[in-house]
């Protein structure tokens, strides 16, 4: 039985996955950060342990949640564009030949939650189910592609995302130095 849309749910379990990976990580080191502040005390008179950790849990797996949705959506659209540009095939096979990207980010996903005491291996894992997807994309999709054509769609990619990382991470120190700048000393 081969149906096209089998790996229809992936992404999202995907996502979940890398959530709750993350979102897990951030929960252990944000409850010892309270309890240094001294706040874990205080919010112990209001809420039971598990309601704090759970709605911790919650907050952080929303928020890198809708995060990895946003970059999905990126993702998808970044791909569709450069198949435009540089694809020389114009009925959709190549689109339904990288679906299996989709289970390259489900394993990584799985294997992520095996390392949530360490946000380096989670990232480690998560660029490199990223590296691995992308070179999974280029061999399948470089039939329907000249040589400058798949040339093109490396150099979008790799130059479109490092555009938009490197903006990411200028803003944020930007924030970080003002922040700084306008504490009291």
């Amino acid at each position: 039985m081969k149906n096209t849309y089998l790996l229809g749910y992936f992404p999202l379990i995907s996502i979940l996955l890398f959530s709750l990976s993350f979102a897990v990580y951030g929960e252990i080191h944000t409850l010892d950060l309270l309890k240094q502040v001294g706040i874990y005390q205080g919010m112990l008179a209001f809420f039971s342990v598990t309601g704090i950790k759970l709605t911790l849990l919650f907050g952080l797996f929303l928020i890198v949640f809708m995060l990895f949705a946003a970059l999905k959506l990126i993702a998808d659209t970044a791909i569709e564009i450069s198949l435009l540009f540089f694809s020389k095939e114009s009925e959709g096979e190549s689109l339904r030949s990288i679906r299996a990207c989709a289970v390259i980010y489900l394993i990584g996903g799985a294997v992520s939650l095996i390392s949530i005491q360490s946000i380096l291996g989670i990232l480690a894992i998560f660029l490199t189910t990223t590296f691995v997807a992308f070179i999974y994309f280029v061999y399948k999709i470089s039939p329907a592609l000249s040589g400058a054509g798949l040339i093109g769609i490396i150099v979008f990619h790799v130059f479109g995302w490092s555009a938009m990382l490197s903006t990411i991470l200028y803003c944020g120190i930007k924030l970080y130095n003002s922040v700084i700048a306008s504490m009291p000393l």
